[in-house]
Formats: C-alpha cells, structure tokens, sequence
C-alpha cells in the first residue's frame, strides 16, 4: 500500500503504521486522517496481521489536529470534521479484533492524546508527554478521550488534565495508568519487539475476544458479563489454537498457536 502522510510495513505478523509528517509533529490534516482509516481497514481485513503498532516519525507522536492547515481552509463544522475524519479511526481502532500497541516516542497531544489512550498497550519514552490541549484553544476534549480518560484515571484527576490542560510526563502518565511502560528512548523498540514479539505468535482471535470483553465490561453488569463469557468461550472453543493449545498440554510442549 502507498500513502503519502503514514507509512505502512507489516513483517512476521506486525503491521507498524507510522504518522509521517514530522515537520508538524505529525499532525492530522484531512490526508492524514484519511489513510489512517484506510490502513486501520486494511489491517482488519487481513488474516496475516496478527498485532498492529501505531507511532509517529521524528520527535512527537501526534500533536493532534493541525491548526494551521484548518485555519487557512474553509470553515468546517466542528461535528463534520469528527463524525467523518476522527471519530472513524478511534472506533476503529476500538473494535479491531486485534491487539494494538502505541509506540510513544514523543508528544501526544489533543487528539494525538486520544489516538495513544486508544492504544490497548502502550509503551512509552521516557521523553514522551501526554496533554489534553484542547481546553487551551477554547475546545473540548474530542476523540475519545472524555470516555478513556476518566476509566484510566477516575473522575476528578480526568477532569484536571481536561480542564487545565495539563502536560504529564511519561512517568507520571505510568503511575495514573495512561501507559503500560516508560523506558529510555534508546530501548523503545527493544521493549516494543517483546510485546509484538508475544502477540504476533498469541492466539489472536482468543486476544480479540479478551479486547471486546473488557471493553463491554465497563458499561455492563455481572449478569451480562457472565453471558458475555459465556458466549464468547464458546467462540473461542472452537478454534483451531484453543486445539493446539490443548494438544501441547498433553504433549507437554510449547502452543504453536496460528491466530486461527
């Protein structure tokens, strides 16, 4: 595939999309946002992609919305631009039946902020800052981040990084959950590779059920949840590496497991 603001490679099961334009700090014009869709797409369709990283080129990660770029096209409704460029990616990025990991290596800002709290993993740079920027242009927090930030980081604490757009630090953003892992720059991929690593040879669709389970749990009661267990251990009964899975116990060896 060829795109001219991210690139795109998938290789031994990882697809790593990279937002491209490092000179903004990777921020989003409607190009941008448009491919992202397209290669989001892309990775749900295709059965080789077992793990998907998204991280930015350069310094940032994503600065969220390019102001300049909006500030010299014609005016737009706020609810046009979000229902058709925004919205899309992070939905689809939340039902993705597979496991996405954002690689922070700088900046994530606004909706660049939201696009990492979408992330199911994230493993960041010591260097790397988290900031609801909105409020600081006289907006309201967009893409998502009204509902993962709360969830991450309780009511009151959400509502101080939205209200006074404040910068968190890397280490910081561990303690209050919005990431998984801090480490120095010079071991971001290294620690990358051994999630990537692990999900590229994990049974994917089980990974992909626990991603929809969890998801549903936070709006749903203990009765629904256990139906929903229910309903989904069935699903993953059935697959070819629930069988390798068992088969290996047996045999006492390791699972060769074929996302299947």
């Amino acid at each position: 595939m060829s795109y001219t603001c991210i690139d795109y490679t998938l290789q031994d099961g990882v697809a790593t999309i990279t937002l491209n334009r490092p000179d903004v700090y990777n921020a989003l014009n409607d190009e941008i946002t448009y491919e992202l869709q397209d290669a989001l797409k892309a990775v749900a369709k295709d059965d080789a992609v077992r793990v998907v990283v998204i991280t930015g080129a350069g310094k940032a990660f994503c600065s969220g919305q390019d102001l300049k770029a909006a500030s010299g096209a014609e005016k737009r409704s706020f609810i046009d631009s979000l229902h058709k460029r925004y919205n899309p990616i992070i939905r689809a990025m939340r039902n993705l039946p597979k496991p996405i990991v954002g690689r922070l290596n700088g900046v994530a800002a606004g909706a660049g902020c939201s696009l990492a709290l979408a992330c199911d993993i994230v493993v960041a740079s010591e260097e790397a800052t988290l900031i609801e920027v909105f409020i600081n242009i006289g907006l309201v927090p967009d893409s998502g981040s009204s509902y993962f930030l709360p969830r991450l980081t309780g009511l009151a604490k959400a509502f101080e990084l939205c209200s006074m757009g404040s910068r968190v630090k890397a280490s910081e953003a561990l303690q209050l959950g919005l990431v998984n892992k801090v480490v120095p720059a010079g071991q971001l991929d290294a620690t990358v590779k051994e999630y990537t690593d692990y999900y590229a040879s994990a049974p994917t669709k089980s990974i992909g059920l626990i991603k929809k389970m969890l998801q549903k749990a936070s709006t749903a009661s203990l009765d629904e949840m256990l139906e929903y267990e229910a309903y989904c251990q069935e699903i993953a009964g059935n697959t070819e590496d629930y069988r390798e899975g068992v088969k290996a116990f047996l045999e006492k060896r390791k699972p060769v497991f074929k996302g299947k």
